[in-house]
């Protein structure tokens, strides 16, 4: 491994992220005269002298492509750092009085596009710390590694092994461009014009400027922050309730899929997907299921509450965006779960979305089904396929690899927690919001996670962590054969 080379793109991504995370809340905090400029400022000039002297001690160090190793590694350090600096604004603000724990929790939830918070009161906050939360999650629902790829050429380092460890989906060698630079901007322009629409389209329908722009981070990067304790549902708005859900389930579908459209100014390939097919079928049946569960339970007076209300909280689980409109908790105990397992399954690959993603289920369905026909046809050669695309024997691997590491990770996490005195309720969907950055869960994690013990906290932590990571990225690291020569 490249030792060096790893300390400086940590150290430029470091610099990164102090301007990116701090600028803007500092202008916002400035214009709303709120007092939290000094926090921010504080942050800024912490984080970015620390990522300056490893940049400096380094800045010798160039021209060595990145290996595979080097990529983990870096990937890894970087969310978990930036998980530790990101904090540094909540725990300098005196109007929150959070701990370390709760303040790097804040954080990690936030850079992982998660949604879990330990905070409650937000409609009382000052607006460039809740700007703040917002912004976290943008910065990290496209992945700020993904930005930093187009600054590695003037360094001198290669970035492919990076991309690949940073990319979700079980496919990871796909880039829309020739040059990987020219694929991480064309990624962050749609990923910027879709949060400028998404913004506009939010003030059109009721939001004042500041919500819109909050919510639209929070939408696109698929993140489930919110601006007040009732999320979505303070504004009692179903104009601003369809634009969050047409917005998730753009953000919850493949990005290169967008690109596609851009480039082509087509759609036909968004119905040609096996993939996106799929994910909108499960989707509509979820929806389906969950609104006739609601229209028989007569928990709501009229089909139409029956519908957005149900409806929302379909596409916002299923995308795990975390966004609430209503008590879903006291919804049928169905539901809920319902609603836990559509977001185990997720978004697309490729997208902000978490979960083990839609393409991984796909593929898991058709390896069953191909192992039924092998009990009657045992000697027939049966190929998986995506469309009229045979998949290779080593990606379904791959994707059953990660099912089952998946499910050893939820359950040793589903017993660690237990082991803390959570309910057995509270400890299984706290896991499976946070390990498919998700957010919200059930029973005393439906609301808020500031109640849960501070081991609790520093487990789930890393359940959110192993779900930006995809698991693997992270368990590698744990691995002998990771740090052999």
């Amino acid at each position: 491994m490249h030792a060096s080379i790893i300390l400086k793109i940590l150290g430029t991504l470091l610099m990164l992220f102090s301007v990116l995370a701090n600028f803007l809340p500092l202008l916002v905090s400035l214009t709303y005269q709120d007092g939290m400029h000094f926090s921010f400022l504080s942050s800024t000039i912490i984080i970015f002298s620390i990522g300056g002297l490893l940049f400096i001690i380094t800045r010798s160090k160039s021209g060595r492509d990145l290996g595979t190793r080097d990529g983990f590694l870096i990937v890894t350090l970087f969310w978990t750092v930036l998980g530790i600096a990101g904090c540094l604004p909540f725990l300098f603000s005196s109007a929150l009085d959070l701990s370390i724990t709760d303040a790097v929790f804040e954080s990690v939830s936030g850079l992982t596009t998660t949604g879990a918070t330990v905070i409650s009161g937000l409609d009382n906050l000052p607006k460039s710390l809740l700007f703040y939360r917002q912004q976290l999650q943008w910065l990290g629902g496209m992945g700020i590694i993904v930005l930093a790829i187009s600054l590695l050429p003037m360094l001198g380092i290669g970035g492919m092994q990076l991309y690949r460890a940073e990319s979700p989906g079980p496919i990871k060698d796909n880039k829309l461009l020739p040059r990987l630079a020219e694929t991480a901007k064309a990624l962050w322009y749609i990923y910027l014009a879709l949060t400028i629409l998404c913004a506009v389209s939010y003030w059109i329908a009721g939001m004042d400027l500041f919500d819109a722009i909050s919510h639209s981070f929070a939408t696109i990067a698929i993140g489930g922050f919110s601006t007040y304790d009732q999320s979505i549902g303070h504004f009692e708005n179903p104009a601003i309730e369809a634009v969050a859900v047409v917005f998730m389930f753009i953000a919850g579908v493949n990005f290169a899929m967008h690109f596609t459209a851009w480039q082509t100014r087509s759609i036909r390939h968004y119905l040609r997907d096996p993939e996106f097919l799929f994910y909108s079928f499960i989707l509509l049946i979820v929806s389906v299921i969950t609104i006739s569960v609601l229209y028989f339970s007569e928990i709501y007076l009229n089909l139409f509450d029956v519908t957005i209300k149900g409806v929302f909280q379909v596409i916002s689980f299923a995308t795990t965006t975390g966004f609430t409109t209503a008590d879903f908790n006291a919804w049928p105990l169905f539901l809920p779960y319902l609603l836990l397992y559509a977001a185990i399954i997720g978004a697309c690959a490729g997208s902000t979305g978490g979960g083990m993603k839609a393409i991984r289920i796909l593929l898991i369905f058709k390896q069953g089904f191909r192992e039924v026909q092998r009990l009657i046809h045992p000697k027939a050669v049966i190929p998986v396929k995506l469309g009229r695309n045979p998949v290779p024997d080593r990606i379904i691997e791959s994707v059953w690899g990660f099912f089952a590491v998946y499910v050893m990770a939820f359950l040793v996490m589903l017993l660690a927690l237990l082991a803390t005195g959570l309910d057995i309720i509270t400890a299984f969907s706290a896991v499976g919001a946070c390990i498919n950055n998700l957010g919200p869960g059930l029973a005393e994690v439906s609301e808020t996670y500031g109640t849960l013990p501070t081991e609790a906290k520093w487990i789930l932590c890393v359940a959110m962590l192993l779900g930006r990571l995809e698991v693997f990225t992270l368990l590698v690291l744990f691995t002998p054969m990771f740090w052999r020569r």
